[in-house]
C-alpha cells in the first residue's frame, strides 16, 4: 500500500481543491518518503506481529487464561531474541525498501542531526547509536516493560489460580492447590478457618460437579455460576461460589473497559450532561449488552410493566 498512499497524497497536492490539502498532503509526503519513516514502519510491523496473537487472545469473550499466559512468555521472549539479534536483518529490509523507492539511507557512521533542533544543542552521536539505541532498543525495551507492568508475576500467579474454576472437559483444568491458593490471595474475605473449610469443600465439590449432567457440558464460569444457582449449589458449597464471584469480577483484559467508554460518550453526549449516575447506569448497560437484550421480546416487557403494582398513591 506504500506506493499507492503516496500517489494518492500526490494527487491530492497537486489537485487539491483547497490550499490546506495541497500543503498538508506535501507535508505528508515528505514525512513518508524519510528514512525515520521507513524505518519505524517496519520496526512497528515486526513489533506488532509478535504480540497479535496474544491481542487476539485478550480480546475474545471465551477468553483462555492459561494460553493467553503461554502468549505473554512467548511475546517476551520473542521481542527480546528481537533486541538482541534482529537489528541487521531489520536495517538490511529497510535499506532494500528504500533502495526501491528511491529514499535516501543515512550513513551510519556520520553525525546524527536533529530535525528543527539547533547543532550545538544536539548531542554529539552517531546515526547507528540513534537509530539503533535511541529508537530500536527503546520501544522494544518500552514494550518489554508494559508486558512486565500488565502480568507481573503475582498478577500471573492469580489469572492462573482463576482458570482452575474453568469447568469445560469436565472441570478439567480443576487444582485444589491453585484455588486455595486463589483464596489466600483475598486475606480479608477468607479468614483461617474459611480456608480449612475450603479445603474439604472443594473436595466435594469437584466430585459433586463432575458426577451432574448438568455441570459436565459447561464451558464457561459464567455459565457455571449461573448453573450453580439455579441448582442452589451456591448455598451448598458458598466458599466455592464467592471463589466465582471473584473470578467473574476480575478485568483480565482492558478491551470491555474500554467499549464501555466509548459507549459512555455516545450515550451522554451534550443534552444529556446532566444526567446521574444512576440513570447513565441504566442506559449503558442495554446499550452495552445489546445482544443479552435483542433476545427479550416486546411482549415480555410489556408483560413485566403490566404486572408492577401502581405506584400512585390513593388519596
Amino acid at each position: 500500500m506504500y506506493a499507492s498512499v503516496l500517489e494518492v497524497l500526490e494527487i491530492v497536492k497537486e489537485e487539491g481543491i483547497h490550499d490546506q490539502q495541497s500543503v498538508e498532503a506535501g507535508v505528508l509526503i515528505n514525512v513518508m518518503e524519510s528514512f525515520d519513516f521507513v524505518l519505524t514502519l517496519h520496526l512497528m510491523i515486526d513489533i506488532l506481529g509478535i504480540t497479535n496473537e496474544l491481542s487476539q487472545a485478550l480480546q475474545r469473550n471465551d477468553q483462555d487464561i492459561i494460553n493467553a499466559m503461554k502468549l505473554v512468555q512467548v511475546s517476551k521472549q520473542r521481542l527480546q531474541m528481537m533486541r538482541e539479534n534482529e537489528w541487521v536483518p531489520l536495517l538490511e529490509e529497510v535499506t532494500r525498501f528504500c533502495n526501491i523507492f528511491e529514499i535516501e539511507v543515512p550513513n551510519m557512521d556520520s553525525k546524527f542531526k536533529a530535525r528543527g533542533r539547533s547543532v550545538r544543542k544536539c548531542e554529539e552521536i552517531t546515526n547507528f547509536h540513534h537509530y539503533k539505541v535511541d529508537l530500536f532498543y527503546t520501544v522494544i525495551d518500552m514494550q518489554l516493560q508494559e508486558l512486565n507492568n500488565r502480568f507481573s508475576e503475582s498478577s500471573t500467579e492469580l489469572l492462573l489460580c482463576v482458570t482452575c474454576l474453568n469447568p469445560s472437559n469436565m472441570f478439567y483444568a480443576y487444582d485444589k492447590g491453585k484455588l486455595i491458593r486463589l483464596a489466600e490471595l483475598y486475606p480479608a474475605d477468607f479468614s483461617m478457618i474459611d480456608l480449612v473449610s475450603l479445603e474439604h469443600q472443594l473436595s466435594t465439590y469437584i466430585i459433586d460437579m463432575r458426577t451432574s449432567e448438568e455441570f459436565t457440558s459447561l464451558t464457561s464460569i459464567a455459565a457455571l455460576a449461573k448453573q450453580m444457582v439455579k441448582d442452589k449449589k451456591n448455598v451448598v458449597y458458598p466458599l466455592v461460589y464467592k471463589l466465582i464471584v471473584f473470578a467473574l469480577t476480575l478485568p483480565v483484559a482492558t478491551a470491555t473497559v474500554e467499549r464501555a467508554f466509548s459507549a459512555m460518550k455516545i450515550i451522554k453526549h451534550r443534552l444529556r450532561s446532566k444526567m446521574g449516575d444512576a440513570w447513565l447506569n441504566d442506559c449503558l448497560v442495554p446499550y452495552i449488552e445489546k445482544e443479552v437484550f435483542d433476545s427479550v421480546s416486546n411482549e415480555v416487557i410489556m408483560q413485566h410493566y403490566q404486572k408492577m403494582q401502581s405506584r400512585m398513591q390513593s388519596l
